[in-house]
């Protein structure tokens, strides 16, 4: 099973986005976990994910996620602000698996 992991500034707002998109995932019967956490344990994590996904208020942060993730080969994307802001985890779903394919 590939591990995700979605951050933003709290893993308050990506706590309902990674629902739907658990949701999601499991309609479409793939085999993914996604998981919601605050940027500032990353490095927890960062080890055991194939994709890290970040919310587009952070996008600030892209290159410094970018140099954590780089050593362990794991994709960074911005989640886009339109699937964000309406919580659309089919959406994000389809991301994930023209990233992950």
């Amino acid at each position: 099973m590939k591990q995700i992991l979605l951050v933003c500034g709290t893993g308050a707002s990506s706590g309902f986005m990674a629902k739907n998109i658990r949701q999601a995932i499991k309609a479409r019967g793939l085999s993914y976990d996604v998981k919601a956490r605050s940027d500032s344990v990353l490095e927890d994590y960062i080890e055991d994910i194939s994709l890290l996904l970040v919310g587009p208020h952070l996008d600030y942060m892209l290159a410094d996620l970018e140099e954590i993730a780089k050593p362990y080969r794991v994709p960074v994307r911005i989640i886009p602000k339109e699937a964000y802001g309406s919580l659309d985890g089919e959406a994000v779903a389809d991301l994930i698996v023209e990233i992950l394919k």
